[in-house]
């Protein structure tokens, strides 16, 4: 007979083992501290402001300590080597006891295993994080990963498989730390090209083998390395898709909120975004011909993937190998038609484009679009919206523009160039 009790005592428990497991959170911030000594960086500060916080929400019993315990595990991600991964893979475990249908628990404790190496253990995390997931789409960088681990140990056992006499000697690595499968992996393929020579068909098949899987290392692989049919374009032929057409750069500060203009700005031919914006039909429009966006920070590939659909999408960044992972990894197939090239990267401080001293590396998104458009002079009409009121730009680009201006409406927020 079933015990009408037993689910309350097993719940009562659960309750009973929370205090614990967030003391236990508590002991490994402490612990990570103590270890860590007096240094500090901007990375570490984040980090330990988000220990004090947990710390604090301990005692506030309005205060979600669980999502405070997380974000210690995501900032743990980013600072501190391993010693921080190491942490943040602790307090996912905790975090996993704590609730063991936590997304975001999963999540974390598969980027911490998957920075550590430990590819089968992160690619589990990983499985279990999707398979809590309602809409996978929303998961697109882990599910990359996943693709990824799975790639990288099918070459492994690919490469144990050519020469099954020798082939042990591969056949335990797919369970290793990567830092530990790369020498091995690479003395082994070393050992069959001394033993039967880089002619034979199954050493060249091995070669192939090991470097597939040094580049899934060094970077995720891609589902779609086509992106759905998006077409490179550099700057001749930018300036041959704006030729001719009129163009308005709309703002998306907010400035346009009950503006009722929406439908006048999708009469333009190319309407243009930046960065992370927000469409409200009767306000700004719907149509997005052009989406500029800036890489920002140390690690500008992590950001969100740019899901918007675009006909062009320009990034904007320096130096070349984080606006080369960030387009590899923020990009989604089919999401735009056109993608620009690294001729357009930095079109503004480039010398063989534009070349301008003094505007630096800290211009908005919207001037550096709008500099590089004026630039082309093929738009017959030029025109920015929402633009006209102050921190829309910086003073000296606000400057430029107004220097620049061949008409200003007010009741229209519009500033005319052309």
């Amino acid at each position: 007979m079933t015990n009408p009790l037993a689910g309350l005592f097993r719940a009562r428990r659960k309750e009973a083992a929370t205090p614990a497991l967030y003391a236990r959170g508590m002991r490994l911030c402490g612990e990570h501290l103590a270890a860590r000594g007096d240094t500090s960086t901007p990375r570490q500060a984040r980090l330990d402001q988000a220990i004090g916080a947990f710390a604090a929400s301990l005692d506030n019993p309005s205060a979600d300590s669980f999502d405070a315990l997380l974000r210690v595990g995501e900032h743990a991600l980013k600072a501190d080597g391993d010693s921080g991964l190491g942490l943040a893979l602790a307090v996912a475990d905790t975090s996993t006891r704590i609730r063991q249908r936590s997304k975001g628990a999963w999540r974390l404790r598969g980027l911490a295993l998957d920075g550590l190496g430990r590819d089968p253990e992160a690619l589990e995390s990983y499985e279990r994080y999707l398979s809590l997931l309602q809409n996978t789409d929303a998961a697109a960088e882990v599910a990359r990963r996943v693709d990824t681990l799975r790639r990288r140990r099918a070459c492994l056992e690919a490469a144990a498989a050519l020469f099954p006499e020798d082939g042990s000697a591969l056949r335990g690595l797919p369970g290793r730390p990567t830092a530990a499968v790369e020498p091995e992996f690479a003395a082994y393929v070393r050992a069959q090209v001394a033993r039967h020579g880089a002619g034979d068909p199954a050493v060249r098949r091995l070669v192939a083998l090991y470097s597939g899987y040094r580049r899934l290392v060094e970077r995720s692989g891609m589902s779609d390395p086509l992106l759905g049919g998006s077409t490179p374009i550099g700057v001749g032929d930018l300036r041959g898709l704006v030729a001719g057409r009129t163009v308005c750069l709309v703002s998306d500060t907010g400035a346009l909120a009950g503006s009722t203009l929406g439908a006048e700005i999708d009469r333009y031919d190319l309407v243009v975004r930046c960065d992370t914006f927000r469409v409200r039909a009767a306000d700004t429009g719907e149509r997005t011909g052009l989406h500029a966006v800036s890489l920002r920070g140390d690690t500008p590939w992590e950001g969100p993937a740019w899901t918007q659909s675009a006909g062009v999408r320009l990034v904007f960044g320096d130096p070349a190998g984080n606006w080369r992972r960030a387009v590899r990894q923020r990009l989604v197939p089919g999401a735009q038609e056109h993608i620009g090239d690294a001729s357009l990267r930095r079109p503004l401080d480039d010398p063989a484009l534009l070349g301008e001293d003094g505007w630096g590396t800290g211009t908005t998104t919207a001037f550096t679009v709008l500099r590089l458009l004026d630039f082309l002079d093929v738009s017959p009409r030029l025109d920015l919206i929402g633009f006209s009121g102050p921190g829309r730009l910086r003073p000296p680009e606000a400057e430029w523009v107004m220097d620049r201006a061949t008409h200003v409406d007010d009741s229209k927020m519009r500033i005319a160039l052309r």
